[in-house]
């Protein structure tokens, strides 16, 4: 086994300027990016929508949304990159990790928000004595997020099967990535605590649901293809 050569400063800048650099953006992202949007386009009230941006879908898109397509975006690159196994697997870790954090946060945010908003103390004694909102036991959120990381990181594997074509890549990642779209939306529409949102308006939830998942089944595979070296476009 050959000693790998001396550090150099391509080595330095892949191995730990940009690893740094991402982790940074991605605690920016929830603790500096998501109260100045707030702040330019107001959610308004959770339950009326009242006083509301007809913008604040924009915040939801850079944070919520772009952290999800990490977490589904790992185990997709490496269901496309080594196995179906690893995939799904990579999937199971990244998609609890971000179940129980997300569960976590919005059980808070339900509860600090009904606080703040409550006028009687009666209707909040109420609310409290019915016990904190379990999103954990929401099957939206287990499938949302812990099935669906294992679906597209198996899935993507499955169908490529290791072939470093582009065509294919890209063919298998879109596959798996709309399946999981259209998983999401379902089960949002169905069995989630909040299906009245997306059964409010179907239509622009579906939307929603796909666009992520059509610009990261599109983008992973340029990803994956390039760092598994030779031209993209090979035959």
């Amino acid at each position: 086994m050959e000693e790998p050569g001396k550090i150099s400063l391509n080595g330095i800048l892949w191995g730990l300027v940009i690893p740094v650099i991402v982790g940074i953006v991605v605690v920016a992202f929830p603790a500096i990016l998501r109260p100045a949007l707030d702040s330019w386009f107001p959610p308004g009230d959770p339950y009326t929508g009242a006083g509301a941006s007809p913008y604040a879908f924009l915040t939801v898109i850079f944070t919520h949304g772009f952290s999800l397509m990490v977490v589904l975006g790992v185990p997709l690159f490496i269901g496309l990159n080594w196995s179906k196994w690893a995939g799904g697997a990579c999937g199971f870790v990244t998609g609890t990790a971000y179940y129980l954090a997300f569960s976590g946060y919005n059980i808070m945010y339900s509860l600090n928000t009904y606080v703040s908003t409550a006028t009687d103390l009666e209707g909040l004694k109420t609310f409290l004595a019915q016990g904190v909102p379990n999103l954990y036991r929401d099957p939206s959120f287990i499938g949302d997020y812990i099935v669906a990381a294992i679906l597209i990181g198996f899935i993507a594997g499955a169908l490529n099967n290791k072939s470093f074509h582009f065509k294919r890549k890209l063919a298998a990642s879109l596959t798996a990535a709309l399946t999981v779209g259209f998983f999401t939306f379902i089960l949002n529409y169905t069995v989630s605590f909040a299906s009245w949102m997306t059964r409010n308006d179907p239509g622009f939830a579906l939307f929603t649901a796909l666009l992520p998942m059509i610009i990261l089944g599109i983008v992973v595979p340029i990803i994956s293809r390039i760092t598994a070296g030779g031209e993209l476009w090979h035959p």
